[in-house]
């Protein structure tokens, strides 16, 4: 199948990664070549993690990355495509922009898929003419690892799109579950709750960092705390879902702790930023709690 994908940062790259990897010509597309660029080194990177652990030959990795070519215009790197998934910023306005473009550019058969983790499928759909094919395909970071695809229908989505989408997951060895769409879906209605819940004990001296997320791991067998996962998700794009749940149903429940919102106006976005609850040196492993939570 020939399948374009709509930015190379970590999702983008990820998706473009697992696709390859089963043999499905790519198409990576990004406004910048340096996105691109650094897109492509990621794959190779995280391709060369597979090597070693012997989940994968250098000719299967070489193979895979034949499979993908880039562009920077996406008229072009749509025209043959069979499925797009978009997988840019969690803008609901970028998202419309670019599903808008697609349905001008992309063959009048292609089914438009966004990796949206918390916008309307349904929202979406309406700014094409081919709401019928449009639909939700919320991969989980990081993609090459994670076997969830949380697939979302939206209200003019068909079954025969549905299936199409399920059973290409699962062909991809990813574990297709398929919700319906209201804001947050399943995933991010059930997590950043809890999430911002983290960010409130926090914020109001319950427990340092480090106490929260040991609890959450030692106590409810999580892998990793919900503040290192905030970190790791990106906290702009924690404020951004949350910001979609409380107008999505208008609970005061949803609304984002002060302190994220705080963080984020701060430019403390987590690991892309380097600091967030924990602060992260390029090449160390160790967890560091950020000076500014430091007892």
């Amino acid at each position: 199948m020939n399948i374009s994908v709509i930015g190379a940062g970590q999702m983008g790259n990820g998706i473009a990664h697992v696709f390859a990897q089963s043999g499905h010509q790519v198409t990576l597309i990004d406004i910048a070549q340096a996105s691109l660029d650094k897109g492509l080194a990621t794959i190779s990177k995280n391709l060369d993690r597979q090597v070693a652990k012997g989940a994968l030959t250098e000719d299967q990795k070489a193979e895979t990355l034949k499979h993908i070519t880039t562009s920077t215009d996406m008229a072009a790197g749509v025209k043959s495509a069979e499925l797009v998934v978009e997988a840019a910023t969690e803008n609901v306005d970028l998202k419309l922009k670019i599903f808008r473009d697609l349905d001008m550019n992309a063959p009048a058969g292609c089914i438009l898929a966004t990796n949206t983790s918390s916008i309307s499928i349904t929202r979406i759909a309406a700014a094409t003419k081919r709401p019928q094919q449009v639909i939700g395909m919320h991969f989980m970071n990081p993609v090459p690892v994670m076997k969830l695809v949380e697939v979302i229908r939206g209200y003019d989505t068909t079954d025969a799109v549905t299936k199409t989408v399920v059973d290409l997951s699962t062909a991809i060895g990813k574990v297709p579950v398929t919700v319906n769409d209201y804001a947050g879906f399943i995933a991010n209605r059930i997590l950043m709750p809890m999430i911002n819940e983290s960010i409130e004990a926090l914020f109001q001296g319950v427990g340092g960092v480090a106490e929260i997320d040991a609890i959450m791991k030692l106590g409810m067998a999580h892998p990793m705390g919900p503040l290192q996962l905030a970190d790791f998700i990106g906290l702009d794009t924690c404020l951004a879902i949350l910001r979609v749940l409380h107008e999505g149903f208008g609970n005061p429940k949803y609304a984002p702790c002060p302190l994220l919102v705080q963080m984020v106006t701060a430019g403390k976005l987590g690991v892309k930023s380097g600091e967030g609850f924990y602060q992260y040196t390029a090449g160390s492993k160790e967890l560091v709690v950020a000076p500014s939570f430091s007892k």
